[in-house]
């Protein structure tokens, strides 16, 4: 899966935490991100990850983890 900056992806499966982007990382519940949320692609990271901005956080993703989100009509 090819992700640049400024796509909408969402979880693809459910995690069993979440790591924060912040400068010191905190790892925070699952339940702050449900499965049918749609975020936004803010970063790429080494090792095949990316910060996604969620409407309770930005968090570091493996790519594995996410999918494309649908558009809604």
């Amino acid at each position: 899966m090819n992700l640049s900056i400024g796509d909408k992806v969402s979880l693809s499966v459910a995690l069993s935490y979440l790591k924060t982007t912040d400068p010191m990382p905190m790892l925070r519940p699952p339940d702050l991100v449900s499965l049918d949320e749609v975020g936004e692609v803010i970063g790429l990271r080494p090792l095949d990850e990316v910060e996604v901005r969620f409407r309770r956080g930005t968090f570091l993703i493996s790519i594995n983890k996410l999918r494309f989100a649908k558009e809604a009509s």
